[in-house]
């Protein structure tokens, strides 16, 4: 189905600078347009993100300020508030409790209505591509963030006592799933994507990034009523009131 749901607030989790640009800012650039209150958290620092033999460990400071900066300069052309970095080992992240409570702690901070994450449960992408262990150690911790720990009491009550009351996030977006159920028509904010998907310059050759973004949107878009989608996978956890009259 198509959706036209717009959050007043929305929170991107993902492990990597460049991983929301290159999966979801379509959506995020459509949710700002809208007037949505974005907010970014980045979980690792980037650092793992070249094979240069000429880089050795030293590098790895300066690669992270570098996809920092990239992703900073990415969220200012799609219109997001605010962006965090968690500053995790690139390659080495686990869905830890401890990754679990900082991203409970933000939930709560930020109440977002809406949070879009990776599909935790995605070992395979075709026949080509195994997914990134960190994508989906982000995507499971920053889904059991969502539920149960936002909204629960007895789970991390110190946060309780930090001011950080609970919060129940309304939907919960799934990029990469096998099992899409709403697609969002991005085709309006489709250059937007690629604009800030060129901002990570150290990650990509960004000459070839229109082609390949396009065709990919149209293959999300396939058998939906729209040129250019991005598709996901959506938990509705709670509804809108006026949602609940319709039903």
């Amino acid at each position: 189905m198509s959706n036209e749901y717009m959050p007043q607030r929305a929170m991107s989790i993902h492990a990597h600078p460049d991983d929301q640009d290159f999966t979801v800012a379509g959506t995020l650039a459509k949710w700002a347009k809208a007037g949505c209150e974005i907010v970014t958290v980045i979980i690792t620092d980037g650092s793992a993100g070249t094979n240069d033999p000429q880089h050795g460990p030293d590098y790895k400071p300066t690669l992270a300020r570098i996809r920092a900066d990239e992703q900073r300069a990415a969220n200012a052309v799609l219109g997001v508030k605010e962006t965090i970095f968690l500053g995790y080992p690139d390659g080495e992240l686990v869905a830890s409790i401890a990754l679990r409570k900082e991203l409970t702690r933000l939930i709560r901070k930020f109440k977002p209505d809406a949070v879009v994450i990776g599909d935790p449960t995605a070992f395979f992408y075709g026949s080509g591509y195994i997914n990134h262990p960190d994508h989906r150690a982000a995507a499971e911790a920053a889904m059991y963030a969502v539920f149960p720990s936002a909204g629960s009491r007895p789970i991390f009550m110190d946060l309780l006592d930090e001011g950080l009351e609970l919060h129940n996030v309304k939907r919960l977006y799934i990029h990469g799933s096998e099992k899409s159920d709403t697609w969002v028509d991005i085709t309006e904010t489709l250059d937007t994507k690629i604009e800030a998907l060129k901002k990570h310059a150290s990650q990509l050759d960004t000459h070839d990034v229109d082609d390949w973004m396009k065709k990919w949107a149209e293959s999300e878009a396939e058998g939906q009523e729209m040129k250019y989608a991005e598709a996901y996978k959506v938990m509705v956890l709670q509804k809108d009131e006026d949602e609940k009259e319709g039903s």
